[in-house]
């Protein structure tokens, strides 16, 4: 059934004509109806993404205060789980930094990594500090609380020291929560923002311009790949960009070790959701990029770019839990996985947006 009806909207896709809502701006040239994939993006992705992130949030949120209003064991294990639970959601809507979210510069606050743990710590020792400064993004955000509740102790008894009996005690607790308040308010404003006037803003902006949505989409889609997801994630760590020299330290959620790997193929299945227009809440087939390129006779790449997403994948499985140690050791097996994922660049920016007749909007500044 799932298919038929994925069948279906396709025709309905390549019968229709393009169509411009951005104030007399060019439409795309192919015959492809762009607002069937905007609609499709829009409520059964981004908004169901937002929505769940923003209920991972509030339950982090809530084990956070039980927490700092009694640190043992137990509470500090529940904030654990909801910190990597609301990890794991957040690479589903990292990829769009699009409307609201642009312009709070909404991803900035939530995984800037590495963290640069000495400015958390001179935070935490003054007791006063601006959240909002940009000096500040490094020390926010999930890689913050990944140190907070993983990195500032050795083992559970010397982190629970630090929220306990530590001098600073008060502070560590303030810090903490501000740090989670301030994730919880930006989502807020972000998914109010998809709820409200921004939705049909972004659907009806059909035409095929450096502004429009699809434009803008697919630019943020491609630099997240890209940039977030192989270079933060592996590149960089792994030393592609640096000669050789390794940084294990860089990975994304060092404290905790062991969950690198699991937060990159979540990462990776965002992306290769997006491109198949994969509803997020029940994984049915709908609009997306992959529909876009079979649409105007490029099924061919469409076939290309998942087969690729999907070796890298399985590449991505092959790699220990505790990344930092595996780049520490075994550099070349961690490089493989890049080189894999690497591949799938040259078909989004240069076959993909050739055949949809979008322009890149963002510098490459390392060296691809």
């Amino acid at each position: 059934m799932k298919k038929i009806l994925y069948v279906l909207l396709l025709s309905v896709v390549i019968g229709a004509c393009s169509s411009s809502s951005d104030n007399g701006g060019n439409t795309s040239d192919d015959n492809f109806d762009r607002s069937t994939l905007l609609t499709n993006v829009a409520n059964n992705i981004i908004i169901p993404s937002y929505t769940s992130f923003q209920t991972k949030l509030a339950t982090l949120k809530e084990k956070t205060t039980a927490f700092t209003n009694t640190a043992d064991v137990s509470t500090l294990v529940e904030v654990r789980t909801a910190w990597f639970e609301a990890y794991k959601a957040w690479q589903h809507v990292g990829i769009y930094n699009i409307g609201k979210a642009e312009e709070l510069a909404y991803d900035s606050f939530f995984n800037t990594f590495p963290l640069t743990a000495a400015d958390v710590d001179a935070n935490i020792a003054s007791g006063t500090y601006d959240i909002d400064h940009v000096n500040n993004r490094d020390a926010l955000g999930f890689p913050a609380l990944d140190y907070l509740v993983h990195g500032v102790g050795s083992n559970d008894t010397e982190v629970l020291e630090k929220y306990t009996t530590n001098a600073n005690a008060t502070n560590y607790k303030k810090y903490l929560n501000d740090v989670i308040a301030k994730m919880v308010s930006l989502t807020d404003v972000v998914v109010a923002d998809w709820n409200g006037a921004y939705k049909n803003e972004f659907i009806n902006s059909t035409g095929n311009t450096a502004t429009s949505s699809l434009n803008k989409l697919v630019n943020d889609y491609i630099f997240y790949y890209e940039k977030k997801l192989r270079a933060n994630k592996i590149g960089i760590p792994v030393g592609i960009f640096s000669g050789g020299t390794i940084f294990p330290e860089k990975v994304e959620a060092y404290y905790k070790k062991t969950v690198s790997k699991e937060l990159m193929l979540e990462s990776l299945t965002s992306v290769q959701n997006f491109f198949n227009g994969t509803h997020f809440s029940n994984g049915n087939a709908g609009i997306g990029l992959k529909a876009y390129l079979e649409a105007i006779g490029r099924e061919d790449l469409a076939t290309k770019i998942n087969n690729q997403l999907e070796v890298a994948r399985t590449k991505i499985t092959t790699l220990n839990d505790n990344l930092s140690e595996q780049i520490a050791n075994d550099r070349d097996g961690v490089s493989a996985v890049y080189t894999e994922l690497q591949k799938v660049v040259a078909m989004f920016k240069v076959e993909m947006l050739t055949a949809i007749n979008v322009n890149v909007d963002y510098v490459d500044a390392d060296g691809d």
